[in-house]
């Protein structure tokens, strides 16, 4: 909870720490004083040591309540499609139809072509994004404070407020965008790297620049425009707890921005997963069109 901490920036910097696994190299400081005598692979204690891990390093949290949501995705999923039937649905059913139904007009009306597998890889990723970002209205020290009373010091329970899961996503949808665009294309996907915008071959070099600044910056742009949004609700809901920790006077104040921000937050929620989804189908109908 706030109350335990000395002041307002280190709960919040506390909270905005992954769960990290990683090799502790030598001569990194170490929590508690110290330096590490000997490399070694294990759970950071603190910042400071998640910090010496550098880039080869596993967010534990985030892999596990990413991995986690999508196997309860396709559960739920499975368990509509074994119930049901052509008579009147349930109410389960009934939500489970009109996401798919949603996305597939969706598919239909942006994607210009057969939509084939691209409704499904949608699909996927609308509902596997919202899951992760509707980890945001969980509130804050629900998870990580009785966690952190075992011994687990840090727990990120929103997956799309760590970077690393963004721009994964966001390289998944590079690598169907290449896909596609040699499956269409062909050899002619690089013919169209090589002379656009301009159409001559001693220009190839510069041209190539210039679309592989465009193509990269598609995924980036994806990944980044996610995690900014995400990160940005989460540091506003840590900033309003730390008033319930204020005293009794900011009680009414902190629950009222919390209902408040909440609200607000659950279009913040669809809206993003939306982006997410109907950018990649605009993506991907790109990568069968020609210039």
């Amino acid at each position: 909870m706030a109350g335990q901490y000395n002041n307002a920036g280190e709960y919040i910097a506390h909270h905005l720490v992954n769960l990290t696994y990683g090799r502790l190299p030598a001569g990194a400081d170490l929590c508690y004083g110290g330096v590490n005598e000997t490399s070694h692979w294990g759970l950071a204690g603190c910042s400071s040591e998640a910090a010496s891990m550098g880039f080869i390093a596993f967010h534990i949290d985030s892999l596990m309540w990413a991995f986690g949501l999508g196997l309860l995705v396709m559960w739920l999923f499975r368990n509509a499609a074994k119930k049901a039937n052509a008579g009147v649905p349930g109410k389960f059913q009934c939500a489970i139809e009109m996401v798919v139904e949603f996305v597939a007009d969706t598919t239909k009306e942006v994607f210009h072509g057969k939509t084939g597998a691209i409704a499904p890889i949608a699909l996927t990723v609308f509902v596997w994004v919202f899951m992760m970002n509707l980890m945001k209205l969980v509130p804050v020290d629900l998870i990580p404070f009785p966690l952190e009373l075992m011994g687990v010091e840090y727990q990120k329970i929103a997956p799309t407020t760590d970077p690393n899961v963004t721009l994964g996503m966001a390289a998944f949808v590079l690598m169907l965008i290449i896909g596609f665009s040699f499956k269409v294309k062909g050899v002619g996907f690089l013919k169209e790297l090589c002379l656009t915008p301009f159409h001559t071959w001693y220009l190839a070099p510069v041209n190539l620049v210039l679309e592989l600044v465009g193509l990269l910056s598609k995924p980036i742009s994806l990944g980044l425009r996610l995690f900014g949004n995400m990160f940005a609700g989460e540091v506003i809901f840590l900033l309003i707890a730390t008033l319930f920790g204020a005293g009794l006077v900011f009680l009414p104040l902190a629950a009222g921005l919390q209902l408040a921000w909440s609200i607000f937050h659950i279009l913040v929620i669809v809206l993003q997963a939306f982006i997410f989804m109907i950018l990649t189908i605009v993506y991907l109908s790109m990568a069968h069109e020609e210039h």
